[in-house]
């Protein structure tokens, strides 16, 4: 026997539901489906049928919209799994065998069989390294190919509310993690596809600033929506009027 042992993930779900990760050994819960079934394309797969849910709930005619901000959000609960392992536990993991329910509302309930702390493998590369290929390359990069399918937005959009939605995963864990949680989202930053999507800028007192270089477009949801807090725009964009 090895000796080794599973990684404490009830360490994560302590900061918050988006960090959760669920694996007891009981097996997913009840209607569960295997996570690479999220990222199935056509009208009838799960996230478009999701886009039509969020569209209707935000109030827009806007698919696009409503798949950008469905993006984000599920962007932001990948990013906070795989940072937050990573700065608290020194894991990474690859959500391979993971199941996905997708509730009424919040966050998307996460189940994945229990694995044993890895041993330090040279070859597996840095905490970075197996950050970018777990969570950009293992779920964002098919993530974003499901919801490109669903409507029409540019892949460097998606990538901006990638880079959004680990720094905002970044701003949590600064209450719990700062250092390890700063280092690793400012590599995973400066490596392509996230490279040049915004700048992090890191308060001398503590504390993460990001600034994006594109708009997840949450300001088309209404007169009233407002900009997010790390947008590319300091206000709305005025619509341009069309003549004829």
């Amino acid at each position: 026997m090895s000796g080794r042992r599973p990684a404490d993930y009830s360490r994560l779900a302590a900061i918050g539901p988006y960090f959760a990760l669920d694996t007891s050994p009981g097996g997913p819960p009840p209607g569960s489906r295997p996570l690479p079934e999220l990222f199935g394309t056509g009208p009838d797969a799960p996230l478009a049928a999701r886009v039509r849910v969020v569209a209707q709930r935000l109030g827009t005619a806007e698919p696009r919209v409503a798949a950008s901000i469905l993006h984000l959000g599920l962007a932001a609960r990948f990013w906070s799994v795989g940072l937050g392992a990573a700065a608290l536990l020194g894991v990474v993991p690859t959500l391979e065998h993971a199941w996905v329910r997708v509730p009424d509302q919040g966050p998307i309930d996460l189940w994945a069989p229990p694995e044993a702390e890895p041993i330090a493998d040279p070859a597996a590369g840095s905490l970075a390294d197996r950050l970018h290929r777990a969570v950009l390359v293992g779920q964002l990069t098919p993530l974003a190919a499901a919801v490109r399918a669903a409507a029409p937005l540019s892949a460097r959009l998606l990538d901006g509310n990638a880079a959004s939605a680990l720094a905002g995963s970044l701003r949590v864990l600064e209450a719990h993690a700062p250092g390890p949680a700063r280092d690793l989202a400012a590599e995973l930053l400066s490596r392509p596809p996230l490279a040049g999507t915004g700048a992090l800028r890191i308060l001398p007192g503590g504390g993460a600033v990001f600034r994006r270089r594109s708009c997840c477009l949450y300001y088309r949801v209404g007169p009233d929506a407002g900009v997010c807090g790390d947008c590319c725009f300091t206000r709305p964009p005025t619509p341009v009027k069309r003549v004829g």
